[in-house]
């Protein structure tokens, strides 16, 4: 296994910032708050948190991220996003408000709010590929407000799905290449082997 330390940067605009600063910082990477050109500059990587996809889509532009952050992509930064991180991260959305616009990058195409709204966030267990022991040791999903995928283009690797319920197949996590993507959060739940898959990730892209 790589040892390289990467400095993975969290975007810091709006959404779930300290829970996966937390996660990334129990793993012994360091992981810092991400509001300028400067502090993207300096990350080896970007986690795009939970929270509201078109709040961060607006304070992209107004903070001046978004025109730096689609470079960064399009050089092949490594990149997570956890539920509107998802969002940001999708080529194409159905179900978002006139103007939304995503960085794109995974070749998915995500509905928004798919599992409906606050009052209908649920919790399953799911097998993520990838994720250490998941197969005897399930990844604890939270859903809030949240996205599932609609279509995967042949470019990207469906790693999870909803195995039970209202919404069993439903798409749930993603890869393509350095790009990582789920519906859930896994910051909140105390369980870092979401984490530990990206920051190897990570480190295989230094």
């Amino acid at each position: 296994m790589p040892t390289t330390s990467p400095t993975i940067g969290v975007l810091a605009l709006q959404g779930d910032v300290r829970e996966h600063v937390a996660a990334l910082t129990s793993l012994g990477v360091a992981a810092v708050g991400v509001r300028r050109r400067s502090e993207l500059d300096a990350v080896d990587a970007l986690v795009l948190p939970g929270g509201e996809s078109t709040t961060i889509d607006k304070l992209l532009r107004a903070f001046e991220l978004d025109g730096p952050v689609r470079e960064r992509l399009a050089a092949g930064m490594p990149a997570y996003g956890s539920c509107a991180g998802m969002i940001l991260l999708a080529d194409r959305i159905i179900g978002g408000i006139d103007g939304q616009r995503t960085l794109g990058g995974v070749d998915i195409t995500v509905r928004r709010n798919a599992f409906g709204r606050q009052v209908d966030s649920f919790e399953t267990d799911l097998v993520i590929d990838g994720v250490a022991d998941s197969a005897t040791d399930p990844v604890h999903a939270v859903f809030i407000r949240a996205p599932w995928v609609e279509e995967v283009g042949p470019a990207a690797t469906v790693l999870g799905r909803v195995e039970d319920g209202p919404a069993a197949g439903r798409i749930v996590a993603v890869r393509q290449g350095p790009l990582l993507v789920t519906s859930f959060h896994p910051e909140v739940t105390g369980d870092t082997r979401v984490h530990r898959l990206f920051v190897q990730i990570v480190r295989d892209s230094l």
